[in-house]
């Protein structure tokens, strides 16, 4: 457990100076209404139209703002943003509308793409196409690379294993399968 934690933190530390390094580059190629990220933290108490992006930690009571883009630590409530690179850790839903690199832990974790091998850990989590872990009780997800274990497995094509109760794999050969299901 010790080595998991002290792995999700130095993720984390290593998404946030690259956050660092490449803010600078990436304020001069922002449009001129959206507002760069000059702190390392970020307290969120309700909706704010024009919110920064994060480059460290946000902090989310009771739900976040909606963030073009989120790179470090998010712990809260309801965290949600359009990119995120990072460690996500709300509690009741962790929502990515375009890609994450990183982890989320939550009740309800969802993404579109989580194609830069990503963990999802939760009770739901869902993806469009996804590439990593997915673990918790029921995990969907479009196009997956990786691994699904929890009670209820679906996944419409995968290159990986499924553990559980109920998997399917909606282009295998064999769809449906007790226990473990395989994708080529």
């Amino acid at each position: 457990m010790k080595k998991i934690l002290v792995l999700a933190v130095a993720v984390a530390f290593a998404a946030i100076s690259h956050a660092a390094e490449s803010t600078d580059n990436e304020a001069t190629e922002k449009d001129a209404g959206a507002q760069s990220a000059v702190w390392p933290a970020y307290f969120a108490i309700c909706e704010w139209p024009d919110s920064p992006d994060i480059a460290g930690l946000r902090v989310t009571v009771p739900f976040s703002t909606r963030q073009e883009s989120v790179t470090g630590i998010d712990l809260g409530f309801w965290g949600r943003c359009r990119d995120f690179e990072g460690f996500q850790l709300n509690i009741l839903r962790n929502d990515v509308k375009d890609t994450l690199g990183g982890f989320q832990f939550g009740v309800y974790n969802s993404v579109n793409r989580g194609d830069l091998c990503c963990i999802q850990a939760g009770l739901f989590n869902e993806s469009n196409s996804f590439r990593g872990f997915q673990v918790g009780l029921i995990n969907v997800t479009g196009d997956g690379e990786g691994f699904q274990v929890g009670i209820v497995n679906r996944s419409e094509t995968l290159h990986g294993f499924q553990v559980g109760l109920v998997n399917v794999i909606r282009d295998a050969e064999v769809p449906v399968l007790p226990i473990v299901n395989i994708g080529f």
